[in-house]
């Protein structure tokens, strides 16, 4: 009888802990870019634009971004009208991330060439937890804010 109990037991936890792995997981990070775009750049630095929507369950974090045009592509955030590089920034479950002009963006410094109007700039940006995303920048007008239109 002991042992029947005991089994019962066993079985009961192993299914409750089962259950609850499957449940608890939520749904994966679903990650959408928009609005992508970057300025005509001026110099040997250039800034880049974009919203992350993402329509999953789950949290991410944009984590770092590479591309053909530098070595070195920075995120950065704006708080207080100063600049600062971050190390990752979140993505909300259900919710977006947004790169806009005065505020947080991508920053590419050293860039290897000048990118002209009409142009696209490659980017793949990076998660903690999705899959990379490949995104073309088409690159704007200096003065270019989505903002005001």
């Amino acid at each position: 009888m002991n042992r029947r109990i005991a089994l019962a037991a066993v079985t009961a936890l192993t299914t409750g802990l089962t259950l609850a792995g499957c449940s608890s997981s939520g749904s994966a990070p679903e990650l959408k870019v928009s609005g992508a775009f970057m300025p005509q750049p001026v110099g040997d630095m250039a800034g880049g634009f974009l919203t992350v929507t993402n329509s999953g369950g789950t949290a991410d974090k944009l984590t770092s971004v590479t591309s053909s045009l530098s070595d070195d592509v920075q995120i950065h955030e704006t708080k207080n009208q100063k600049m600062q590089q971050v190390k990752s920034f979140d993505i909300p479950a259900n919710g977006e991330l947004k790169l806009e002009r005065g505020g947080s963006h991508l920053m590419f410094t050293a860039i290897k060439k000048q990118p002209e109007q009409g142009e696209t700039v490659d980017i793949e940006l990076h998660f903690e937890k999705a899959d990379p995303i490949k995104v073309e920048l088409p690159v704007e007008a200096q003065t270019h804010n989505p903002k005001q239109h």
